[in-house]
């Protein structure tokens, strides 16, 4: 018994790793610009990263998944 990720699965975890990623990027702006910028020039910023990291993780999740079931060719009967 082979067990194999499905197409939706894999299309999670790799929204999941993008929303992360961009996390963490403006986790590390925000603490970057701690003494150069004020504070709502930086959470502008930080909003700005998070909102395309919200829309970039839901637009892989949606595309990533079959919308559309797969259907098995019909069995040949035997006489």
């Amino acid at each position: 018994m082979e067990i194999a990720p499905s197409g939706s699965m894999i299309g999670v975890i790799v929204a999941a790793a993008f929303f992360l990623v961009l996390a963490g990027a403006a986790y590390i702006a925000f603490k970057a610009l701690t003494k150069t910028v004020k504070m709502a020039v930086r959470m502008m910023i930080v909003g700005v990263i998070l909102i395309v990291a919200v829309v970039g993780s839901i637009s892989l999740w949606y595309y990533s998944t079959d919308a559309t079931p797969k259907l098995k060719p019909p069995a040949e009967r035997r006489k």
